[in-house]
């Protein structure tokens, strides 16, 4: 069984009002303590106003949901001692002027991106996965490819973008591909060609170096894992077991293929885009682009189409039960940006909206 693991980042706002305050550095201070905390870890992020958590490896779905929910707990205790409350929100519903993290790789990327990194004060969620070898991992980029874009649409949780609705289930999406290195990908083919891509794209000296390969998949630069961070960070730690679950299977469906020889899906990245964009658009109120076809369908459709595509590996783990389960209850109550939303229509305030997403 692969392990799994799963990286969050979060807004750190005022628990009154729900505005961000740049806290991050304290935080982290707070935190960094000699209490156990089985694996898991806090770092900082761009922006002093958000903070991510790591957990430990895990095999099972169960051991993953209770190290989210002890990471969340322990960001949220070391958040408290500041007077700062932690918000699993894709995007500040409020209006907000990040304050840069003091290091000197951050301010290089300023003066380099200048209102790009200004704007990135988003949070996603990544998940890690074992791969035996880079081969391995690459192959398996090849061919999860026309599957990510869904992804973005079941953990959507940033409608709202400097006070104003979007437009977008997750806006947060659309702001992360302004970066020039960011985005869909085409097949690799071999490690060898992963890394002539890799050392092309620093040769440029358009990026600081391999940590801004901001690709929906890529390999980890420090674990023996394949990355996937197409996700917003999602309001329920239920939803980011469910879209580790499934990046969990696409991997594992993936390396089968491989080994079976089954070639990737040729789709052209610019497709991918398109599917991506919709995605992040509609979330799983509206249609998505189905692989295969690359035509509109209802997102339960694409969805159920996800599910069906990595059953095999979903039945191996046992996840297969959990799994529809966990869908289930996202198409039933909507996702992290549909609650926003309707926080909305209700009380007509975006610190409402801000609030009602603190953790506990």
């Amino acid at each position: 069984m692969r392990t799994v693991g799963v990286e969050e980042e979060f807004l750190l706002v005022d628990p009154g009002t729900g505005a961000p305050r740049a806290v991050g550095g304290a935080v982290i201070a707070a935190w960094d303590d000699d209490v156990d905390r089985d694996g898991a870890g806090l770092t900082g992020e761009l922006h002093r106003e958000q903070l991510e958590t790591g957990t430990r490896p895990c095999r099972t779905l169960d051991e993953l949901g209770a190290q989210l929910r002890s990471t969340r707990a322990a960001a949220t205790a070391a958040a408290g001692e500041l007077g700062a409350a932690v918000a699993p929100l894709g995007t500040s519903p409020l209006p907000v002027e990040p304050t840069l993290s003091r290091s000197s790789r951050y301010a290089r990327m300023a003066r380099r991106f200048g209102i790009t990194v200004d704007d990135q004060l988003t949070c996603g969620c990544h998940v890690h996965v074992a791969v035996a070898s880079a081969e391995e991992g690459v192959a398996a980029l090849d061919r999860i490819r026309p599957w990510l874009a869904p992804l973005v649409a079941l953990s959507a949780n940033s409608p709202f973008w400097q006070g104003a609705d979007s437009g977008h289930a997750s806006f947060r999406s659309q702001v992360w591909s302004r970066w020039p290195s960011a985005g869909a990908y085409g097949p690799f083919g071999s490690a060898a060609g992963y890394r002539a891509f890799v050392d092309g794209v620093l040769a440029t000296d358009t990026v600081l170096d391999e940590g801004m390969l901001y690709l929906d998949a890529r390999l980890s630069r420090d674990h023996p894992t394949l990355e996937v961070r197409v996700a917003d960070v999602c309001r329920d730690p239920d939803d980011a077991v469910l879209v580790a679950a499934l990046v969990r299977g696409l991997v594992e469906t993936a390396v089968r293929e491989w080994r079976a020889g089954v070639e990737p899906d040729g789709v052209r990245t610019e497709v991918l885009r398109l599917a991506a964009w919709r995605a992040g658009r509609s979330g799983v109120g509206g249609d998505l682009v189905l692989p295969g076809p690359w035509r509109p369908a209802p997102a339960a459709e694409v969805l159920g189409a996800l599910v069906a595509h990595v059953a095999d590996a979903l039945d191996e783990t046992g996840d297969r039960t959990v799994v529809d389960a966990l869908l289930a209850a996202v198409l039933a109550r909507g996702t992290g940006a549909d609650r926003q939303r309707a926080v909305w229509e209700r009380t007509g305030s975006l610190a409402a909206v801000a609030t009602d997403a603190l953790l506990p």
